[in-house]
Parts: C-alpha cells; sequence; structure tokens
C-alpha cells in the first residue's frame, strides 16, 4: 500500500498577510464605512501563496464580506489579480457554487474588492472521501457550465492555456537541452520521455473548446455546512480543457492514498480527453512544480518552495506509477 504524503505546511497555514491593523486608516475607515461601522471581527486568511490582505470582515449587524485589498504601489499585480477575479466572477453563469464581487474601493493607495463570504472551511488533508466526493461534484457543475463559454466571459480575451503551457509550464525541453538543471527528484526517470509527454499539452488544449479553472487546489475550496463544496479564486480563468484542472486537484487525492486514477477517469471533465491526457498533464504539472521549487526564496509566501517541490514529487510518483518506472520518492526533508 503507499504511503499517505502530506504537504510541508498545511494549506490553510501557508500565507503571510497583513492584519486590520496593518492597513492605511483611510482604508480601514472606507472598508468600515461599506460595512456598516467598525468590524465587529475580522478572520484573516491563513491559507493562500499571496502577501495581500485577505480576511473575512464583519460588521456591527453581523453581516460578513471577504475582503482582499492590496497596495497599488507595490502589489500592482495582485490589485490586477482582484479586479480581473471580480470581472469573471460577475459574469459566470448563475447558479454555480462560486462567490459573487459585492463592490470594489480604492482609497489610501490601496485597492480593495469584497466578495461573498462563504461559511465553510478548507478540505483537510488527507481528503475525507465525503468533501473529495463533493469537490469532484462541484467541479463537475462547473466544467459543464464552462464547456462552452458564454459570450460575456469571451469578451473578457481570456487568455488560452496553450499559450500560458508554451511559455510558462513546459519544463522538461528546457532541462533536456540544459537550460535548466535536471530537478534531482527527477533523478533516474526517463527524460526524453518526459519531454514527448509534456510536448503534446499545447495541442490538446487548443483543442478544447471550453474553460479552465486554471488554479483547481484544495486551499481554493471551501465546504459548507451543507457538504457543498464552493470553488473560489478565479483570477487565471482560461481557455483550455477541464481536464488539466481535474488532474491538478487529484494530486492530493494520489498523495493521500486515494484511487486518483479511478477518479479521474469517473469524473464527466475527463469525458473525451485524450487517452494519455493524465499522462500529459502530470509530466507538465512535476517540471511546473520541481524547476519552480528550485528557485530563489519567494516573496509572497515562505512556504511556496516547499509546496512546489511537494506538489512536483507527487506528480512525478503518480506519473511513475502509471507508466511503470522504476522511480525512487526522495526521502522528505525533516
Amino acid at each position: 500500500m503507499r504511503a499517505i504524503s502530506l504537504p510541508p505546511v498545511p494549506y490553510g497555514s501557508t500565507a503571510v498577510r497583513p492584519g486590520w491593523a496593518d492597513l492605511p486608516a483611510g482604508l480601514r475607515d472606507a472598508l468600515a464605512a461599506r460595512i456598516g461601522g467598525p468590524p465587529a471581527a475580522v478572520r484573516v486568511a491563513g491559507g493562500g501563496f499571496t502577501s495581500g490582505f485577505a480576511a473575512v470582515l464583519t460588521g456591527p449587524a453581523g453581516e460578513s464580506v471577504f475582503v482582499k485589498a492590496a497596495a497599488l504601489d507595490g502589489q500592482r499585480h495582485l490589485v490586477d489579480w482582484y479586479a480581473h477575479e471580480a470581472a469573471i466572477l460577475a459574469r459566470l453563469p448563475a447558479g454555480l457554487p462560486v462567490p459573487r464581487p459585492r463592490w470594489a474601493l480604492s482609497e489610501s493607495g490601496w485597492y480593495a474588492l469584497a466578495l461573498d463570504a462563504i461559511d465553510g472551511h478548507t478540505p483537510a488533508l488527507p481528503w475525507a472521501p465525503a468533501e473529495l466526493d463533493a469537490a469532484l461534484a462541484t467541479y463537475a457543475q462547473v466544467a459543464a457550465a464552462l464547456a462552452e463559454p458564454p459570450a460575456e466571459l469571451a469578451a473578457l480575451r481570456l487568455p488560452r492555456l496553450a499559450d500560458l503551457a508554451r511559455d510558462d509550464i513546459l519544463w522538461w525541453g528546457e532541462v533536456a537541452a540544459r537550460r535548466e538543471p535536471l530537478p534531482e527528484q527527477a533523478a533516474g526517470t526517463p527524460l526524453a520521455e518526459l519531454v514527448a509527454l509534456e510536448s503534446r499539452l499545447p495541442g490538446y488544449a487548443d483543442a478544447a473548446p471550453g474553460l479552465a479553472h486554471g488554479d483547481l487546489r484544495v486551499d481554493n475550496l471551501l465546504i459548507d455546512s451543507d457538504g457543498r463544496a464552493w470553488l473560489c479564486d478565479w483570477p487565471w480563468l482560461c481557455h483550455g480543457p477541464a481536464w488539466f484542472d481535474l488532474a491538478g486537484l487529484l494530486l492530493t487525492a494520489y498523495a493521500g492514498g486515494l484511487d486518483a486514477d479511478a477518479a479521474f477517469a469517473g469524473h464527466p471533465a475527463a469525458a473525451g480527453a485524450p487517452a494519455d491526457a493524465l499522462d500529459v498533464t502530470l509530466a507538465a504539472l512535476a517540471g511546473y512544480f520541481l524547476t519552480g521549487a528550485a528557485a530563489g526564496p519567494s516573496t509572497a509566501s515562505p512556504h511556496l518552495r516547499a509546496h512546489q517541490r511537494w506538489s512536483g514529487e507527487q506528480a512525478l510518483g503518480w506519473l511513475a506509477e502509471r507508466r511503470g518506472w522504476s522511480w525512487a520518492r526522495p526521502t522528505p526533508t525533516p
């Protein structure tokens, strides 16, 4: 039986974010005015890999909103992501389990976006089967709704996964050409096969007509009190196959000892996928995560590189198991 592997730091504890008191006074006043007065409670989000403010603010009357905020000077990339996410969320088809935008404001050199506050928790790892089932059911609903992109979303000129793959995701070809070093975790794996597998991703992605969330991870999901999963964090929506998202989500199911192969094969998002779509995605994700893990320290989160390394090892381990490679999983660093 395969051993269970857990991430080096729980997904709910990866972020280092400013607190309410760290925000400019003018921004605090503007946010308080929006929620009816100074917040009765502020619950800062512990998950994620960015350094922006993110918290559930509960107003004096008990109503809550989830607020993301970033400085216009120094965190412009986050401001752009939040504004883009608001545009996406406002245009997603009705009835999906996703938070919707409430309002946005700019004050004291900061931009803030308020979304519906979902009363729920991040799924714990290893996955409880019922919560994984809920997550897979939610993604089946989302994937079906985005299989034919609504005109309002298409008007946003979303990126194409095929282009993102060519520019940012495909790395084994760079390793083979010696423009990037071979990750130590990949020692003993057939590099030529990894290159061949990942190189198919752009063509497969180009042939897919729908939209993909682009960042389907356990920490972008919330399970509410009814057991329903909600899908959050939407700035990376792109033209691409839903099965790409599905494979990324199931990395944590594989790590938790569950039958991730069966979960992928039986999911509606994988219907009609190329026979080797899962292997192609795992190869691409393994290279992307492992080369990212070898980069210098991140200013976004001190835990980003360790999580990239862990995710890359899960992708490579799952792929090696599927392909019958004799690959020794690295010993975790204490």
